[in-house]
């Protein structure tokens, strides 16, 4: 019979299997998977993602952004960036995906007025401890329909795997007790008493514009830039000296640390 497009298509990029690839899940692979005649209801994709999670998740980070109405543009800058162009990445990084996501593949627009079209949805999460959920703030964090990704940070947190909020998506995670036992900061003191009636993290807030808990990072809306240097190094993406002179680079403009930055990089480096 005819070949399989898939299986080329995986043998075309050199992977063992589909949940390798940083398309994953791909449109191709969803038209097999629930095709009428010949799917099977998607086993193929929850197959591929068991794979990733016992066998072979280690040979990538998987970025999830996620994206909802009236998104602040400004805070995701830095780090997806970085993360998505790899232009400042040490050598022998894993293969980075980064994707956009919500709760439905319909458009969202963000505070700036820019229309995203999420590339996947919350059911096309593979969780794995080299997983990363990004939240950005917005002014909508109280809609009930993003519930859903607040129980997915959860779940990437209580098994390691790395979540980053900001602004006010800290207050989503601090309403359903996720920053009760935790180091974190967001907007100010008192922020997230105001928003959260339940919330009881009041003696682990940090006032600082970013604070790292080993796989929990939280910023306040004026601290992009050090939110997005915590996750580079929680990654482990950039050498130390690179990601150093990248931070004071960006928090001062001056021109020594740029060339400190560029006279980092490995020599032949093509990122």
């Amino acid at each position: 019979g005819d070949s399989c497009p898939v299986k080329n298509c995986c043998e075309s990029k050199g992977l063992a299997h589909c949940g390798k690839c940083g398309e994953f899940p791909c449109e191709l692979l969803n038209q097999f998977a629930y095709d009428k005649e010949q799917g099977d209801n998607g086993k193929r994709i929850e197959q591929c993602r068991e794979w990733v999670l016992n066998n072979g998740g280690d040979s990538m980070y998987n970025i999830y952004v996620y994206v909802l109405d009236t998104l602040a543009d400004w805070e995701l800058g830095f780090v997806t960036a970085e993360l998505n162009s790899g232009r400042f990445f040490k050598k022998d990084v894993p293969n980075i995906s980064l994707k956009t996501l919500s709760y439905s593949k319909d458009p969202i627009k963000t505070m700036g007025g820019v229309t995203i079209a999420p590339d996947c949805i919350i059911d096309d999460i593979v969780v794995s401890k080299t997983s990363v959920l990004l939240l950005p703030g917005a002014d909508t964090w109280s809609d009930p329909k993003h519930s859903a990704i607040i129980e997915k940070a959860g779940a990437f947190l209580s098994i390691g795997a790395t979540v980053g909020a900001i602004c006010a998506a800290t207050t989503a995670l601090a309403g359903v007790g996720l920053l009760d036992n935790r180091p974190h900061t967001s907007n100010g003191v008192g922020f997230l008493d105001m928003f959260c009636p339940g919330y009881k993290g009041q003696g682990f807030y940090v006032d600082e514009p970013a604070v790292a808990d080993n796989n929990l990072i939280t910023a306040g809306c004026t601290g992009g830039l050090l939110w997005a240097k915590q996750i580079l190094e929680r990654l482990g993406v950039f050498e130390a000296d690179t990601l150093a002179a990248w931070y004071n680079y960006f928090s001062t403009g001056k021109a020594e640390h740029f060339f400190a930055l560029m006279q980092s990089l490995p020599s032949g480096d093509e990122n």
